[in-house]
């Protein structure tokens, strides 16, 4: 179940608020700007679906997302425990930084935290199957895929460059609980 913890950005060791229920995940992150959505598929997804068989069943969904945002391109990213590059990627991500573009994820399968900074706190929400999160372009933030990652993203960008980093060099993402895989 998807999990929000949120701390001080001064005191990983200080808990603001720890829920589990949704509709109150989806108000606080809503609150500082990022969307929050629960999807259901259209149809049953085997475990290795491929690109197109992951889109067909969140057609209508990432149809939405894509007009609403003004959202230009779409892709399926699927990370698995063996993964040769696994603890390359999760460094890559662990580090704080932002966007220009807005960061859309919906999890197919698999989880992973979002961590978010902003207004003096961090929001971190772990992310599994169904969850939609919206990071705006500009919140300063990381994203930790645990040790032995294994999840399946929907990722939506409105460039088709996709992913780009601005990292801010700070190391608060060093302070924080990581994800290490662990049920929300």
């Amino acid at each position: 179940m998807t999990r929000l913890t949120v701390y001080p950005d001064t005191d990983p060791n200080s808990v603001l608020l720890d829920t589990r229920d949704g509709d109150r995940i989806a108000k606080e992150l809503g609150d500082i700007g990022v969307a929050f959505e629960r999807w259901s598929a259209s149809q049953a997804l085997a475990e290795d679906a491929d690109q197109p068989a992951v889109l067909k069943a969140y057609e209508r969904e990432v149809a939405r997302i894509m007009e609403d945002g003004g959202y230009r391109s779409v892709d399926v990213v699927r990370v698995k425990p063996d993964n040769p590059n696994r603890e390359e990627l999760r460094q890559k991500f662990l580090a704080e930084h932002t966007h220009d573009d807005d960061e859309v994820r919906f999890f197919v399968d698999g989880a992973g935290a979002f961590y978010l900074r902003k207004g003096g706190r961090v929001f971190r929400v772990v992310c599994e199957r169904n969850d939609l999160i919206s990071v705006p372009a500009g919140i300063t933030h990381w994203f930790d895929t645990g040790p032995a990652p294994d999840f399946c993203a929907i990722r939506i960008f409105t460039t088709p460059e996709g992913w780009v980093g601005h990292f801010t060099g700070d190391d608060i993402a060093a302070r924080f609980p990581k994800f290490e895989g662990e049920a929300a």
